[in-house]
């Protein structure tokens, strides 16, 4: 079955299967609003859907996607880029007052094997990949003290790991998150998902290590 004739009998499958079921959960959306408490900052890769994962219904999770599930550090002055992924969180936090917010990074991540590559000199291909994926760039050095890891996939798994914190970091650097993270109101989470074996894992800053969910 060609690709887009599979996507328009997913549809119809919802259509039928699903939203019959729930209509009355997607009308009461859109009477009051979404009103989700978590905003999930995941990766672009199609492997990884957080409302998958999660087993999220419609209006639980406000879900923000990108090229290696990456938080930028807060920036206005003189700067004109487009800020998608800045804005998507202000909207988060300060317009639908979210209580949580989660980092959900995930194994074999090319957005970060790429930033591997440029970090030990290689080319990395596209006009928007390497700027972007640079923000990662303190995964690298980090993981590169850390042992095992080292060489090969040992670096990535741990430069993926890192790639969340560094993003935690970062989310700290946005005046709206740290003011709500410091007064209680909002909560920032670091989350590792190995797709191979379906595991998560959540940060614990008290051990500075990711532990699994169970």
């Amino acid at each position: 079955m060609p690709v887009l004739e599979k996507l328009a009998a997913g549809y119809r499958a919802f259509r039928t299967l699903y939203f019959e079921t729930n209509k009355t959960l997607y009308r009461r959306l859109v009477k009051d609003g979404q009103k989700p408490k978590v905003a999930v900052i995941a990766c672009s890769d199609s492997r990884v859907d957080p409302a998958l994962v999660l087993q999220a219904e419609p209006g639980d999770i406000f879900s923000i996607r990108n090229v290696a599930n990456l938080v930028p550090p807060f920036e206005v002055d003189g700067d004109v880029s487009y800020h998608g992924t800045s804005a998507a969180l202000e909207f988060a936090v300060t317009c639908l007052g979210v209580e949580h917010v989660v980092v959900f990074g995930h194994a074999h991540c090319a957005g970060i094997n790429a930033m591997v590559q440029g970090q030990q000199g290689g080319d990395v291909a596209g006009t928007f990949i390497p700027a972007w994926t640079s923000i990662a760039a303190r995964a690298f050095e980090r993981a590169k003290h850390e042992e095992p890891c080292s060489e090969g996939e040992d670096l990535l798994r741990c430069c993926e790991r890192n790639a969340v914190l560094v993003s935690l970091d970062n989310l700290m650097s946005f005046p709206f998150i740290h003011e709500r993270v410091a007064d209680g109101r909002l909560q920032i989470h670091g989350w590792y998902l190995d797709i191979a074996e379906g595991a998560l894992a959540t940060y614990d800053p008290a051990t500075k290590t990711f532990v699994p969910v169970s």
